[in-house]
């Protein structure tokens, strides 16, 4: 049993001051006053480990349901990159993250799968690997961005009742190839991002999310009728809204306006202070709710790493810039943060308290993805555990009770 007493304990409502937080096993079994916590300890009848955390905050492991890579490791790397990216997560407060790809050939899909799939099985590498989020091969080749143009496809024929188009369609795989990998690996497929506008797209969603898959709408060009029918058709996640989609118009509110608009679907939003303005970011958030925004990083494997350093996203050499990833020709490619990072701005720049910045960085995300146990401070919850300094940053870190930072 171990006893985190003295700090500020950030729970989904509230932050208790000078706090206790009580940890038997692999779950949080009291939360609260000392006084009130002292009883459940006692009856325990173990004498606990005791750890005086005064000065800093506890707050839930944080969740990235999108990260691509980090500290020079890409997730489609090969060769442990996901549990290599797993191992290192927990020093930036993250103990849960969806391996996240971008469109890829069928073999390097299937490769990647195959390691959540093995990596779900054995929950001891640091944070715990979830079900993947493919940025996937069905993207608008004109909102695109960073996504390799030549692994991009429209649905396949037998989906969309039309012919192939030779600039999505051509070798050496297909649609089809691509959706057998992911058939095949559907227990380790948790969000496809997809743009609803393209041919065929819509009977798309409805298969995915018959399958069990979260669909997402983002890279795309989608009007807002398009985003909304796909709504209707089942997609229930936007990935990193304002990001790679066209700008909200008060006569053409496009996808971000549907989004916004409907209760139905959850935003990510990378709260890096670079890819969305801080202000657009409280607009967002009001309008959404804490529960309709999921925080993510968007992370590299560039990040981590010193400015001008170089890496990679999918194959493709990225630069690490002073405040993004960018491709050799200039195009941002994802973000050069973490989680720490995004929560300390979400609470110093974009202006949420600590209880509002933890909902959107791990509750919010447990919320939607069916994740229980996780994402909060509450007796019977994994104890997945962060403590941050008064400067936010991370300090210690426990996955189901264990510590994986530091280390040793």
């Amino acid at each position: 049993m171990i006893v985190l007493e003295g700090g500020d304990v950030v729970l989904p409502d509230r932050v208790v001051c000078s706090g206790v937080v009580v940890v038997d096993g692999r779950r949080v079994v009291a939360v609260g006053e000392p006084a009130v916590v002292a009883r459940a300890v006692e009856a325990a009848g173990v004498p606990p480990t005791r750890i005086d955390v005064t000065g800093h905050y506890v707050v839930p492991g944080f969740i990235d349901v999108h990260v691509h890579g980090l500290e020079g490791v890409d997730t489609l790397d090969g060769d442990g990159a996901v549990a290599r990216i797993a191992s290192r997560l927990p020093s930036h407060g993250v103990t849960a993250f969806c391996p996240t790809t971008v469109a890829c050939a069928p073999h390097a899909l299937r490769a990647v799968l195959a390691e959540v799939t093995a990596l779900r099985a054995r929950p001891d590498t640091g944070a715990r690997v979830l079900r993947a989020h493919l940025e996937s091969n069905f993207l608008n080749p004109d909102w695109a961005g960073a996504q390799p143009a030549g692994c991009l496809r429209l649905p396949p024929p037998a989906v969309r009742g039309s012919q192939p188009v030779p600039a999505l369609d051509s070798a050496p795989f297909s649609a089809d190839d691509i959706l057998a990998v992911i058939r095949t690996a559907r227990d380790a497929v948790g969000i496809v991002t997809l743009a609803p506008e393209l041919p065929g797209a819509l009977d798309l969603i409805r298969q995915l999310v018959s399958a069990g898959h979260c669909v997402s709408l983002g890279h795309s060009g989608a009007t807002f009728e398009e985003a909304m029918a796909a709504i209707a058709a089942g997609a229930r996640h936007a990935t990193h809204l304002f990001n790679r989609m066209p700008p909200l118009s008060h006569r053409a509110p496009g996808l971000v306006g549907a989004v916004l608009a409907s209760d139905a679907v959850a935003a990510e939003l990378i709260c890096d202070g670079e890819h969305v303005h801080p202000a657009l970011c409280r607009v967002a958030i009001a309008a959404k709710g804490l529960d309709g925004i999921l925080a993510i990083s968007d992370g590299t494997a560039a990040a981590g790493l010193p400015s001008g350093s170089t890496a990679r996203l999918g194959g493709e050499t990225i630069v690490v810039g002073e405040r993004a990833a960018l491709r050799t020709d200039g195009t941002l490619a994802g973000s050069t943060r973490t989680m720490a990072d995004i929560f300390r701005t979400l609470v110093s720049t974009i202006g949420l308290s600590v209880v509002e910045a933890a909902r959107l960085c791990a509750t919010t995300q447990a919320l939607r993805l069916g994740l229980t146990g996780l994402g909060t401070i509450a007796p019977g919850a994994d104890a997945d555990l962060v403590l941050l300094d008064r400067t936010l940053t991370v300090r210690r870190t426990w996955v189901a009770g264990r510590e994986v930072h530091p280390v040793g």
